[in-house]
């Protein structure tokens, strides 16, 4: 019963959302509320969890959500992103823009906080989408959700990948080598697929999939302006467009710094946490490396740059507006991501995971296929009723570890199928869904066609991808 409870708690939100329209926040306690109680968690252990868990995520993401809204605030009012987007046109194409995304964010920039990455790339992908057309923002939407996990579960230093070879006792180097080929193919072949759906025509509706704050509303003002108006993929276009954006940069009383300078606040951040990493894995990392490579300071030194570059491009009047539209967007992302969390923590308390331990020691000795199946549902379900692709990964992989010996299969093909299907439909009750639909501008709606598809189309990708790896592995 408590597999039931825990689905008709995730309808019951997704429900009062789109049909009733009642806002998330409001759902999703009440979606906790109905879970806690019917599923024996009691009424203190219900309240306990949903305030536990709110805590919880933000003690681990509240600080990276802050940071990183701000340094993209602060990069947009210097023209940053604009220009960044211009050179990635002119570079890759408009056509091939997704695919370039979705690959850096899986095999280049993997990256153990998923929170790090969204909140750093979103304003990226939204600045890009008008080069696309009316697609855009799905279509990038898409490769960015499908880059960072494809990249979280398969490439080190994914905390996923690191957890499942962990526990399952697999040497790093042999995960790599597969990891990085799935998770690549994964990610490029799930972003034509989504991209083609989009295309169909349909089934992308604006005026109901797009929910765009009023600083959102602001800032794409401006790159209008910076644009020209004209979202053309022609180098022609792109080269009047940067001809005038030059012109009214300097109109608006911009500083022009070089876009290597611009954008040190994302790059630095992103090498001091991967420092840090291989540091920790290597063995070497000490308290210093330890303090830099943190996520939180790492992103604070970035937010220190971005605060010096604005001052230095847009001025102090323009740098303290980037801010005040920074803690605007912050503090509606804060609490439904916290509150999202409170879901998550109710189901956990609900002792599911142990329903599916005992599923998959009834089946030891079975089959290659079948073994692999089996992993793979049970990372799937355990991501459905968490809402955390990192809990459901190292929770799958700690049910199947103590019989790994009895199976006929290779230990990183177990480990692959599980990071596989940890993957499978990321929905309203991760924290990370609510970042994603307000950083990236979209309702409920879009969030479950762009984020919760994508992730559903990667994780059944992927699995053929593993049961090949079971041929030579």
């Amino acid at each position: 019963m408590v597999a039931v409870h825990t689905s008709i708690a995730i309808l019951l939100v997704i429900a009062l959302i789109i049909k009733v329209r009642i806002d998330p926040v409001i759902s999703l306690i009440l979606g906790s509320l109905y879970l806690g109680l019917a599923a024996g968690v009691g009424f203190a252990g219900t309240i306990e969890a949903i305030t536990t868990g709110f805590g919880g995520i933000m003690a681990e993401v509240g600080l990276l959500i802050g940071f990183g809204v701000l340094i993209g605030a602060l990069l947009h009012s210097t023209g940053a992103f604009r220009r960044l987007v211009g050179q990635l046109v002119q570079r890759v194409g408009a056509g091939r823009l997704p695919y370039a995304l979705t690959s850096m964010l899986a095999v280049v920039m993997p990256s153990i906080y998923v929170d790090v990455q969204v909140v750093l790339a979103a304003p990226v992908a939204r600045s890009a989408s008008p080069f696309i057309g009316k697609i855009g923002l799905p279509v990038l939407a898409s490769a960015l959700g499908c880059g960072i996990f494809a990249g979280y579960v398969f490439v080190i230093p994914g905390l996923a990948a690191i957890s499942i070879a962990g526990l399952l006792d697999i040497r790093l180097g042999d995960w790599l080598l597969y990891g990085v080929v799935i998770g690549l193919a994964t990610a490029l072949v799930s972003t034509l697929l989504m991209r083609l759906l989009f295309h169909a025509g349909g089934f992308w509706k604006p005026e109901t999939d797009e929910e765009v704050d009023e600083a959102m509303i602001e800032q794409e003002a401006a790159d209008r302006a910076y644009l020209t108006g004209e979202a053309s993929t022609s180098e022609e276009a792109l080269a009047q467009t940067e001809a005038s954006a030059t012109a009214t940069e300097s109109e608006e009383g911009v500083r022009r710094l070089p876009l290597v300078v611009l954008m040190l606040p994302i790059l630095v951040p992103l090498l001091l946490i991967a420092f840090g990493a291989f540091a920790e894995l290597g063995g070497w990392s000490n308290d210093v490396i330890a303090f830099f490579g943190d996520a939180n300071m790492a992103l604070f030194i970035g937010l220190l740059g971005a605060y010096t570059l604005s001052r230095v491009s847009a001025g102090s009047e323009r740098t303290n507006e980037a801010m005040e539209d920074g803690f605007h967007t912050t503090g509606e992302i804060l609490l439904i991501t916290g509150v999202g969390g409170s879901l998550g923590a109710v189901i956990e308390a609900t002792g599911l995971d142990k329903v599916l331990g005992d599923l998959f020691q009834a089946d030891e000795g079975a089959p290659v296929v079948l073994s692999i199946l089996l992993a793979w549902f049970i990372a799937a379900v355990l991501h459905l009723a968490i809402g955390s692709v990192s809990v459901a990964a190292i929770t799958a992989a700690g049910i199947i570890a103590p019989i790994l010996d009895s199976l006929t299969i290779s230990p990183i093909v177990i480990g692959l199928a599980i990071a596989s299907g940890a993957m499978f439909a990321l929905q309203v009750n991760s924290n990370f869904f609510w970042m994603f639909k307000s950083l990236l501008g979209l309702s409920t709606k879009g969030t479950l066609k762009t984020l919760t598809l994508v992730t559903s189309v990667a994780s059944v990708v992927s699995l053929p991808m593993v049961m090949l790896a079971a041929v030579v592995a």
